[in-house]
């Protein structure tokens, strides 16, 4: 197939442009313009990672939970997972990446349930585990929205109490929920300044950031939140710079707290930070409580 073959029907000063560049320079442009708008088509495969395999739940690590299902305002059913703490004094709504499902962070709902002792509401957006439907940015906050009005309806937690924690992508979906919800903290962690900003990061080359339509613009988000903030960012992130995270930091109001997870990459940052990074998590936790009063 050639570069012709998958070529759209140029726009008339785009085409006049390319027509009067030398020929090799002719050539390159049209393979980098090709590139540029394949890569915009498919900007939700370079985004999001589904997985529908339900691997592992809180049962295998001897936790009790409710699996529970719940439709969203445009009539989409959602499913996710409540594990209870008999100590705890909030609930923490958790907004995951942008790969696998509510099953690959089983060890790390252990972990956080043992040494936060806090409720936790996991849930799967569109399109991932069991959850229906097709994924999108607008779908996310859709999805959102429907898993903090079952805890505050169907749980019946008040606001006060939710604690709202999203990593990486799920950083944004949880930005944007704290400025839609009432919430007693916001939790980011690795989290990045917007998907323009990450596609410098994985197509330095290739312009494609203001053609792409999903924006998930968390330093915008971040700057409208009334409610205490935690960022957290292991400083050898190798997916989400630490810069980025810091950035989104810089542009949120007070009070906030920033905390650099040494040592850890995206992946492994409640494994590497230990046990400083689950109390950091807990005196965030009780510190917003204290101002919320």
């Amino acid at each position: 197939m050639t570069v012709t073959d998958i070529m759209p029907a140029w726009p008339t000063p785009l085409r006049q442009l390319l027509l009067t560049l030398p020929d090799i320079s002719r050539s390159l442009s049209i393979v980098a313009l090709a590139a540029l708008l394949t890569a915009c088509r498919m900007e939700a495969n370079f985004i999001f990672y589904p997985s529908a395999t339900i691997e592992h739940t809180p049962r295998e690590v001897g936790l009790e939970f409710e699996d529970v299902f719940f439709a969203t305002r445009d009539d989409v059913r959602l499913n996710g997972w409540f594990i209870p703490h008999r100590e705890a004094r909030s609930t923490l709504v958790w907004f995951h990446g942008n790969a696998g499902n509510i099953s690959h962070r089983v060890e790390n709902i252990k972990l956080l349930h043992d040494k936060v002792k806090i409720n936790i509401f996991i849930f799967d957006y569109r399109g991932y585990g069991r959850s229906e439907g097709r994924v999108s940015e607008e779908g996310t906050y859709l999805d959102g929205e429907a898993a903090l009005d079952y805890v505050r309806e169907q749980l019946d937690v008040k606001p006060k109490k939710i604690v709202l924690f999203g990593r990486s992508l799920g950083a944004a979906v949880a930005a944007e929920m704290a400025n839609r919800y009432d919430s007693q903290g916001l939790i980011l962690e690795s989290p990045f300044v917007s998907i323009r900003e990450m596609a410098r990061v994985v197509f330095p080359l290739l312009p494609i950031g203001p053609l792409l339509q999903t924006r998930y613009d968390v330093r915008e988000k971040i700057r409208k939140i009334k409610t205490p903030l935690l960022v957290l960012h292991g400083d050898r992130d190798e997916v989400v710079p630490f810069a980025q995270g810091k950035m989104v930091f810089d542009a949120a109001p007070e009070p906030k707290k920033f905390f650099t997870i040494a040592g850890a990459q995206h992946n492994d940052t409640y494994l590497v930070g230990g046990d400083s990074y689950f109390q950091q998590l807990q005196i965030f936790i009780e510190w917003a409580a204290s101002i919320q009063r």
